[in-house]
């Protein structure tokens, strides 16, 4: 059986064969690829010099790598059989099948999971790097990344941050002159002048292990003393095509790959031990052969270890949450904004690592809706606003989570998610499935949210549950009671998952009396007032709708209203229970009709034999058309689903 653990190199011979054990491995796959064994390629030849990264690391540092860091991931201590697994996506490798090669993940040696998208962990390494660094801790981050993904905005969003910090995290951009295949010499941010200050950046020779070694280990030493991050432009060649889906042949001259061959870090290497003398031409061969069999044995043996099974896809969306227990607040007259105030509070007082972020949060503002009111006062090192950047949010909070801290973070409205989105999608909601578990990251996201409050416009006045409700790993809650939520968002804090709770703002001034506090699961929802011949679904401010439509047909038909509460996971079984008693359905929302959470409702009851066989009449969508809100309220209140709208929807379930 061959060798699968690795080792933290010490000498330049070391450094050889663990290069060229990656190399061999990148080899080996494409071998197979052609075999039609296995589905897919990315290869890091060129990139393994990075590998003496790891000289200048701890234990407790992380790194947040590059799809193409295989070499840097072996002298990590991940084995070249681990490596091997994730090729074949077997059901022991990182990911138990989930991910494509190279996106490496590991928590036993704090390698953050790849995700596709260049330049997605960058934020997220700040998120752990702001954790260490509230934390006392004289650990650090290394945030990989290509050249080409240095024009995504989230890349000067975390570069951004981490200056304004001071954060521990160095970024190392793994410059190789191209973005698939397009040079990227006028696109690189540091390539155009004026753009990027050069003050914090230093230019490496990344083809040469001791030129690596000499600045990551300044920049390591500059971040453990809290001097801030470094942005290492590492110069180095991609000696292969993109990946095994390109050809490089076909957009780069052959003049241009064979000079670019002749700079080969293992080649200038191994030709640097020879003339030393510290490496003869036989032993050269021989440590070739060596590798070469141990890698032909790795792959045999991963190729012929177990697959994943089809009825496991299901698992890791979401962990084990605990039981939920009771908020705390008091009974008597509260609003929404009261208790959720009052929650955040408690949250804080009970564990330091409860970390607050976003727009305009810190006293005296506390938020724009008083909801953090008082909290950066009495907590100022857990309380902190955010510059004015959705994705730096966002991102951070993966990072932090992942990192072991509790962040509870705020959008300013719900309408702004849209620049934070591609860490919903592609951080926070996946992290733990691609991960198979190994990695999870537990927050709270909260966000004024709904209309019905003349003045909001385009982007002050959306309901974005729908699309919330459509990633997979999210858990969203709309509440429409103080005592409400206050046991969602209590339940969120001590959760297991990135909760989301949208808060509509209509009502969230609304004064009503608290005469019970119960613990509130997600999942749960709330039977409103009980009635015989028609069920009403619905949640947060259209709840007022429901309660008038209940008073106005008060002698014509008895109501049954579920405040369903909990948008994901979905009660249905309390919608059943209603349906089977009155059997008539309506699903109120004030979301748009296309795609929205209401339609989704319906869909399961009318694809449930046993559920479709309840109704008496065709179950009925009241909605806001598929149109913006206007300024003017005479354009918010015509888009809007009106008490109007419900009642003749009710009736023509009765009819």
């Amino acid at each position: 059986m061959s060798t699968t653990h690795s080792t933290k190199p010490a000498t330049k011979l070391d450094f050889l064969r663990l290069m060229f054990l990656s190399r061999e491995g990148d080899r080996r796959e494409g071998i197979l690829l052609r075999q039609s064994k296995g589905w897919f390629q990315v290869s890091g030849m060129g990139h393994e010099a990075l590998s003496a990264i790891e000289l200048c690391l701890r234990e407790d540092d992380w790194l947040f790598p590059y799809y193409r860091s295989r070499a840097l991931m072996l002298a990590r201590g991940m084995s070249n059989y681990d490596l091997a697994l994730a090729y074949f996506a077997k059901k022991d490798s990182s990911s138990g099948g989930r991910q494509m090669p190279g996106h490496y993940s590991s928590r036993k040696h704090n390698v953050f999971s790849v995700c596709t998208p260049t330049g997605g962990s960058l934020l997220p390494a700040c998120g752990t790097a702001w954790g260490m660094k509230l934390q006392g801790k004289d650990s650090i981050c290394v945030a990989s990344v290509g050249d080409a993904a240095s024009r995504q905005g989230e890349f000067f969003e975390a570069i951004a941050f981490a200056i304004q910090e001071k954060l521990p995290v160095l970024f190392v951009i793994e410059d190789n002159k191209y973005g698939i295949s397009t040079a990227t010499d006028k696109f690189f941010a540091y390539q155009i002048g004026g753009i990027l200050s050069e003050e914090h950046m230093v230019k490496v020779d990344a083809r040469k292990v001791d030129h690596v070694e000499k600045a990551f280990r300044e920049a390591a030493e500059k971040a453990r003393r809290g001097d801030g991050p470094t942005v290492l432009w590492c110069d180095l060649d991609r000696l292969s095509s993109h990946t095994s889906s390109d050809d490089h042949r076909v957009y780069r001259d052959q003049a241009d790959i064979d000079a670019m061959m002749l700079r080969d870090p293992i080649k200038l290497l191994k030709d640097e031990l020879i003339a030393s003398g510290e490496l003869t031409e036989e032993a050269w061969e021989a440590m070739q052969a060596e590798i070469a069999q141990q890698v032909d044995e790795d792959y045999i043996r991963a190729e012929q270890a177990a697959d994943p099974v089809a009825e496991d896809v299901m698992n890791q969306c979401w962990g084990d949450d605990p039981a939920p227990t009771r908020p705390p607040i008091e009974t008597g007259p509260q609003t929404m904004v009261d208790t959720i105030n009052k929650t955040f509070h408690k949250a804080l007082e009970n564990d330091p690592n409860v970390i607050f972020f976003g727009e305009d949060i810190e006293d005296p503002k506390g938020g724009v809706f008083k909801i953090t009111a008082g909290c950066s006062e009495k907590f100022p090192k857990q309380v902190f606003n955010s510059p004015l950047a959705e994705a730096t949010i966002m991102g951070v909070a993966v990072g932090m989570a992942a990192y072991g801290m509790r962040p509870v973070f705020e959008l300013q409205f719900i309408d702004f998610i849209a620049p934070g989105w591609n860490q919903i999608a592609s951080n926070m909601s996946t992290l733990r499935w691609r991960s198979n578990g190994d990695w999870k990251c537990p927050l709270v996201v909260y966000a004024p949210y709904g209309a019905y409050l003349p003045g909001g416009s385009l982007w002050h006045s959306q309901a974005y549950e729908a699309g919330l409700a459509h990633l997979p790993g999210l858990k969203v809650a709309i509440p429409s009671t103080p005592e409400d939520a206050a046991g969602l968002f209590w339940t969120a804090i001590h959760g297991d998952d990135p909760h989301f709770i949208l808060v509509p703002k209509h009502i969230f001034r609304k004064r009503a009396d608290v005469k019970s506090v119960e613990p509130i699961p997600f999942g749960k929802a709330r039977l409103v007032q009980e009635g015989t011949d028609v069920t009403i679904v619905t949640w947060g401010n259209t709840l007022e709708l429901a309660d008038e439509a209940a008073q106005r047909l008060a002698g014509e038909a008895s109501l049954e209203i579920i405040d369903l509460r909990s948008i994901v996971p979905c009660d249905y079984e309390a919608i059943a229970r209603s349906v089977e008693k009155t059997g008539r359905l309506v699903v109120l929302q004030e979301d748009t009709r296309t795609c929205g959470f209401a339609n989704n409702i319906v869909g399961e009851f009318v694809n449930k034999p046993e559920w479709f066989n309840l109704l008496l009449a065709p179950p009925q969508v009241v909605s806001r058309g598929d149109v913006h809100i206007g300024y003017n309220p005479i354009f918010e209140y015509a888009a809007l689903p009106s008490t109007d709208d419900l009642i003749a929807a009710i009736r023509v379930t009765m009819e």
